[in-house]
């Protein structure tokens, strides 16, 4: 997918006016950015926006997430069993202690 972020009112009107006329290569609208389809088209789009506006407009090429890719099993349980938790005010850290979960000091520098 193309992400178009857009820096300006200019730009965002403009970004506006594409996502309500090209409804069918926009993804997600966001407000100040979108996703078009990694199309000829959604490359157009996003180039036109960029070629009248510069700097207020970035692009990038954004892939899907695949959380069976990119997560470990172990990340994965323990965020299901973190929103599984019996008291919703219990915070990650203190949840995870004692447990086989991991701890947010072990998640931090991990790369996906």
């Amino acid at each position: 997918m193309l992400l178009v972020v857009t820096y300006s009112k200019a730009a965002r009107t403009t970004l506006r006016n594409i996502c309500r006329t090209h409804d069918e290569t926009v993804v997600r609208r966001f407000g100040r950015a979108a996703l078009f389809e990694e199309t000829e088209l959604g490359a157009f789009l996003a180039l036109r926006l960029q070629a009248k506006h510069g700097a207020d407009v970035q692009l990038e090429q954004t892939e899907p997430f695949n959380e069976f890719e990119a997560v470990s099993e172990p990340v994965r349980e323990a965020a299901s069993a973190y929103e599984n938790r019996e008291s919703p005010s219990t915070p990650y850290r203190k949840f995870a202690s004692g447990t086989d979960h991991p701890s947010p000091d072990q998640m931090r520098d991990r790369e996906l």
